[in-house]
Formats: C-alpha cells, structure tokens, sequence
C-alpha cells in the first residue's frame, strides 16, 4: 500500500508527496484506515516506527472535512511534542489552513497566547502547560472531535496521571480517541478500558523486544575506569554517538570532561530551558556536536536519524526504559548499535533487563549476588535451651565430679589444723594488745596531714559549740512584731516652675 491509495483528500496527498513520505510503516498500514473511519485505536509498536504520521495524518484529513472540529495531542515530555508539531508543518498544515499552537513549558507564554487567539484547531502540549491554559481560560476544548494519547506508558511513569484526567473532563465525550504506547502495562489497560469506546487493537513487533537490527553488546567494567573505557569506545566508533546517565550533574560532569580531552560534546537534561534544548539538539542533528550526554528524558521522542550508536553508561532506573534507549538508533530500518557497561552493583537490574527482552532467560551460577567462594561456611544458629539440655544430661551421667567434691568435703573433715591454726591467732591477737594501744594514740586530730611531727603537737584551737557567733537575727519573726506609726502619709513635691 501507498499513501496515494488512501482515501483521503487531495491537499494531504500532495503535502505528503511534498514531505517526501512515499511508503507507509506496517503500523501506519494498519492503524491509518481504521482511524479514517472514525473509531479508537489502542496501538502499540517500538519507537522509530512512524507512529506519529500514523495519527497526523487522519487527524488532518478530519479537519479538513470538518472546518469547526479541533484535534488535541498530549505528550510527555517537551521534545517529543517539538517533533509531533514539526510533522505537523511537514504536512503543509499553513497553506491548507489550519491554524496550531504548540504547549510546552520553557517557552513564552505570551507566543501561545496569541497563537490561541488566532483560533488554533490542532493543539500539541504536554500536560503541565495544557493544564495552565485551562486554568486561565486562555484554552477551550469543547470542540475538540480528535484527542491523541501519545507514549502514554512514559506519562503515566511520569505520574502525569491526575493531570490527564483532569484535561479529559473538558474534552467533549463524543470524541476519538487514539492512545499510543511502546509497552502495554495494566494500567494502560485501565485507562483504555475508562476513556476508550470499543477500540481497535494494533499491534506491531514485539512489545519487550529491541529492533532485531540493533546490535547489543556489554561490557564489564569496573565503576572507577569507566570514563576511560568510554574514552576508548568514542574513538574506536564512527559517526554520531549518544550517551546515557542516570543523573542531570552526571551529564554535565561527563560532558566537562570530554570538552576538556578535545571531544565536541553537549548534555540534555530537565534542567536546560527549552530555546538551550533545542540549541543542542539542532547542533546534534547538524553535526555540530559528535556526542550528546542525555538523562533519561530523551530516551523517548527524540527522533535524530543521524545517531548510529549508543552507549549505556549508567543503567536506567526501570528496566522498559532500556528499549526505549537503545531505540533512538537504528530508527526507520536503518542499522545501530548499543553498548552497556556493567559494574558488579547492575547485577540485579541487568537481570531484569535480560527477563524482560527474553521471558526465558535464568542467570546463570556465576551472577548471583551472594557467592560463598573462599568463605567459611555460615555457623549454625546457637540454640541455648538445646544447649543448656545436654548440659544437664551430662552431668547427670558423669557422677565423677560429683564423687570428687565429696572427697574434698570429707578431706577438710578430717583434717582440722587449718581450724585450730586460726583460733590460735585470734588467742594471740587478743592477749597482745599493744597494737591496739599504739593505734589509740596516734589517733588523728581535726583535719588531715602526712607529716609525722604534726601528731606529738596538740592543737592550739579547739573547735567547741561555745565558739559559735551568736546572732542577733531571729528571722522573719522581728519583722512581724514591728510596729508603724499609725500616722503616716507622703508628702507632694512640686517642682518649682
């Protein structure tokens, strides 16, 4: 099938020949005829598979026939909805006549504003700022016939949940709706069972599988020299390399330093402004910039077809995010390939990543975590009832301690001289008294002192209860039985004037 043979109008036949889109996509065959006429679509395909011309294309056609219908897109993230809105006017929308306006954050509010009022039928934003317009009233979707869902799974990951529904309750119910996902989680489920009537199910590829021509290698590296190790794969590979971190400062950090070995470099992450974003993706896809060092941000919806390789130098945080990243190469067919390094911390989550793509995968021995290789075997757990049990059976059968103790006790029966040894010492200490006598004499005086002279001097003052000072205050009493001049008044000063 060509996009001539679809029954669509003659202006979008010539503006998609003008776009030089000759051949449609297997999801584009399949999604495109069904969605013309009218129904919902619940499509799922990997990325880099044109789903965008798959929804722009009948959303165009819609509102050329209906010259009052509007058509609503959402997306995650603000790059992925540049691109949606970059299709859009590959499509001539301007000089069929349809006006757009594009919704995203880190733009000028201003601009969309004016946009707006130029009565804007195709609406292309991310949910934050399409929430913002709604609160301002500067947005109206009550004519909205086409509402577009797309990479819904990354939304919902996002947590973007709320916020869809909330922009839902002002869509008109008599609506189509088309929800697109690389991955079909339960609750992308939910959310089609709740928003969707009756929706087509189109599926293409495998949902957990990388394009089969992407080549996949690992490295194992250790997490100090894998910046080295980079170094070395930069050089070895031709062409226009990304790069995947987990963190913004990460980015940033890498970047700095292959600015300063000589290697043209730029970061995108959330923390850039949307005029710096587009600066660096525009200096990517020209050439400018050889490497870009991106945050899982750009996993999705970054449609560059220049780039030929990718290098996972950190491991993302949910294993799905993995397909998305290794898809931004190998897109519309083209060959790619993808390098992950591997630390011993990304076992568990490299494992993760291998059940997703191959259900049938089991680690092997050697990837488990726990290894007992050169180590003692675990002691078993002490239990002190059981212990103190056999002590008690064994001391009840060895009677030869028992024996041996009784000996002992008829032996100092017997043998009386330790006794009478020392009643003869208390004789002696009592007849000898002079120990006792001499002890009495030395007895100390008031205070302390080592000098051995102190004790044949008698002291000059000796402390008596008559030495005390008598006082003559006798408390609180006195006071009491003090009388006051029954008379008495104050007296007025006047200063004189």
């Amino acid at each position: 099938m060509i996009f001539d043979e679809l029954p669509i109008e003659n202006k979008l036949k010539n503006s998609i020949k003008f776009a030089d889109f000759k051949t449609p996509t297997p999801i584009q065959s399949k999604s495109i005829p069904i969605s013309l006429t009218g129904k919902d679509i619940l499509g799922t395909a990997q990325t880099g598979t044109g789903k965008t011309l798959a929804f722009t294309i009948p959303m165009i056609n819609k509102l050329i026939l209906d010259k009052n219908a509007m058509a609503l897109i959402i997306c995650p993230t603000r790059e992925l909805a540049s691109q949606v809105m970059d299709t859009v006017l590959k499509l001539n929308v301007r000089e069929i006549g349809i006006g757009n306006a594009l919704l995203i954050g880190g733009e000028s509010m201003q601009k969309q504003l004016k946009k707006l009022k130029k009565r804007a039928r195709i609406i292309v934003g991310t949910p934050g700022r399409i929430n913002d317009h709604l609160k301002r009233q500067s947005l109206n979707l009550s004519k909205v016939s086409y509402l577009v869902l797309d990479e819904t799974d990354r939304m919902l990951d996002m947590g973007f949940t709320p916020q869809i529904e909330l922009i839902l309750k002002f869509v008109p119910k008599d609506h189509q709706t088309l929800l697109f996902s690389a991955t079909l989680p339960n609750n992308i489920l939910r959310i089609s069972e709740k928003y969707l009537n009756n929706p087509e199910r189109i599926a293409v590829g495998s949902l957990s599988s990388p394009i089969e021509k992407i080549k996949q290698e690992t490295f194992q590296v250790t997490q100090d020299k894998k910046y080295h190790e980079l170094i070395n794969q930069l050089v070895e590979r031709n062409g226009s390399i990304l790069v995947f971190v987990k963190t913004k400062h990460g980015a940033d950090k890498i970047v700095k330093r292959l600015k300063y070995d000589g290697h043209s470099a730029d970061a995108i992450h959330g923390n850039l402004r949307q005029s710096k974003r587009d600066r660096v993706i525009n200096g990517f896809r020209n050439g400018k910039s050889r490497i870009l060092v991106a945050t899982d941000v750009a996993a999705r919806g970054l449609d560059i077809p220049l780039i030929q390789h990718v290098i996972n130098y950190d491991l993302p945080q949910v294993p799905e995010d993995y397909i998305h990243r290794i898809g931004r190469t190998g897109r519309a067919g083209k060959e790619g390939s993808a390098l992950t390094f591997l630390t011993s911390s990304d076992r568990s989550m490299w494992n993760s990543i291998s059940r997703l793509i191959n259900p049938n995968f089991k680690s092997t021995q050697g990837e488990r975590k726990k290894s007992f290789k050169g180590k003692k075997r675990p002691k078993a757990s002490f239990n002190r009832e059981r212990k103190f049990k056999d002590k008690k059976k064994f001391f009840k059968n060895d009677d030869s301690r028992k024996s041996n103790f009784s000996d002992k006790k008829k032996f100092f029966k017997k043998n009386d001289s330790r006794k009478s040894n020392f009643s003869d010492k208390k004789k002696f200490f009592k007849k000898n008294d002079s120990r006792k006598s001499s002890f009495s004499d030395k007895k100390k005086p008031f205070g302390y002192t080592n000098n051995p002279k102190y004790f044949d001097k008698k002291p000059d003052v000796t402390y008596n209860e008559s030495n005390k000072k008598k006082s003559s205050f006798k408390g609180k009493k006195k006071f009491k039985n003090r009388k006051r001049p029954k008379n008495f008044s104050f007296r007025k000063h006047k200063k004189d004037r």
